[in-house]
């Protein structure tokens, strides 16, 4: 039997498990895929994010909460990078800030963390799936048969509700009763948009070079045209407010002010055609000028007016993609049913961290550094818990 249970073998689960590991706890990690940490790896197919270098205010404001604050503030950027320089992980800033391992992936990242875990005596059950609570144990399916486990703590780290094939399904939220928990929503996810036929041919092409608004707020990004709709980081940044009602526009010229564009387009146009007319005096590229016909036909024809149309083109959307679609979630364990240490208030000795939580932040190494953060505050509390001498006396 070990000292303490960690479910869920994503970021904030293995980082729960080093903490308590470090206390001197015997540690299992209970996983239901086949395999460690298969999210965090497809997060880094493209380049693992793994946090953001930027003024502390600007980074904890993107939480967009202040109850994970504490536990940010104890493992912010500065920590998740010398923690990845600790696994013998180089990192290097991009130009926006963000951190990523020299070598891009997670996949090295990940094999020099679990061998470092399995050093400390951390033990790893995959194809484990967590069915709930009989009395103090957890209970699980495994290919063995049922098996109940009663620690002295346990971590829960089982992810959000996005991404079900690699074990983020939310299934875990049908054993919390309802005031528990906050309704799953999506987040940095896409959008649905019905293209008309008149998109065919640019459907997977990037949109370079612009500027999404959404809720008072304008980022600086790109995004994708796809057959779906409208994906990618500038896309994702604003997602958020556009769930909750948002309206959406873009500019497509975030370099160029009004009033530049307004002249370029009094030019003399002669027999070109708008289209041509536009491409020639504002460089538009043929995607955003198919853009542009696809959500205001037709075009105005006051150059001040559709200047105006440019710096702020409306997008007409069906609402965001699926759940499972998301490359993460809002919603999940309510901070209400948590006390400061992130410890369920109707289950002593059971702690909570990661997508779990009720959070949400952007892409751009927000989501990785609040996993790893939750984790090591929930573990070093839970390591603290089983000190206790009315628990070891219990065991």
């Amino acid at each position: 039997m070990s000292d303490a249970l960690v479910i869920g073998g994503g970021p904030a689960g293995l980082m729960a498990a080093e903490m308590l590991a470090d206390a001197g706890l015997s540690v299992t990690v209970a996983e239901q895929k086949p395999s460690i940490g298969r999210k965090f790896l497809m997060a880094g197919k493209s380049g693992l994010n793994l946090t953001k270098d930027e003024p502390e205010a600007k980074f904890f404001d993107a939480y967009k909460s202040d109850w994970l604050l504490p536990a940010l503030r104890e493992f912010g950027p500065v920590e998740v990078m010398a923690w990845a320089e600790d696994l013998e992980q180089p990192i290097f800033t991009g130009s926006s800030g963000r951190v990523f391992p020299k070598a891009m992936k997670a996949s090295p990242l990940l094999r020099a963390w679990l061998a470092r875990l399995a050093g400390k005596g951390v033990t790893f059950q995959t194809r484990w799936r967590w069915t709930g609570w009989r009395r103090e144990a957890s209970v699980f399916d495994t290919q063995e048969g049922v098996v109940e486990v009663a620690p002295a703590v346990t971590i829960l780290a089982m992810g959000g509700a996005s991404w079900r094939r690699l074990g983020s399904d939310g299934a875990w939220s049908e054993h919390f009763t309802a005031d528990a928990l906050h309704p799953f929503k999506p987040a940095n996810m896409g959008l649905v948009v019905n293209w008309s036929s008149h998109m065919a041919d640019h459907l997977g092409e990037p949109l370079k070079n612009i500027a999404t608004c959404a809720g008072g707020e304008a980022i600086r990004g790109e995004a994708v045209v796809s057959a779906k709709g409208l994906e990618g980081g500038g896309i994702y940044a604003v997602s958020a407010a556009v769930r909750d009602g948002a309206d959406l526009t873009i500019d497509l010229l975030p370099d160029l002010a009004a009033i530049e564009i307004e002249k370029r387009l009094r030019r003399r146009r002669g027999k070109n055609s708008l289209a041509n007319h536009m491409r020639k005096n504002l460089k538009l590229e043929p995607v955003k000028l198919a853009l542009l016909q696809e959500f205001a036909r037709p075009l105005p024809d006051d150059p001040a007016d559709l200047a105006a149309l440019i710096k702020a083109l409306p997008v007409h959307h069906e609402g965001p993609r699926p759940l499972d679609e998301a490359i993460s979630t809002a919603g999940g364990l309510a901070a209400s049913a948590l006390d400061k240490n992130l410890m369920l208030r109707d289950r002593p000795g059971v702690f909570a961290a990661g997508e779990m939580l009720d959070w949400e932040a952007p892409t751009g190494g927000y989501l990785i550094t609040g996993c790893l953060a939750t984790g090591r505050w929930a573990g070093r509390a839970a390591a603290a818990y089983a000190s206790r001498p009315s628990v070891q006396s219990a065991r």
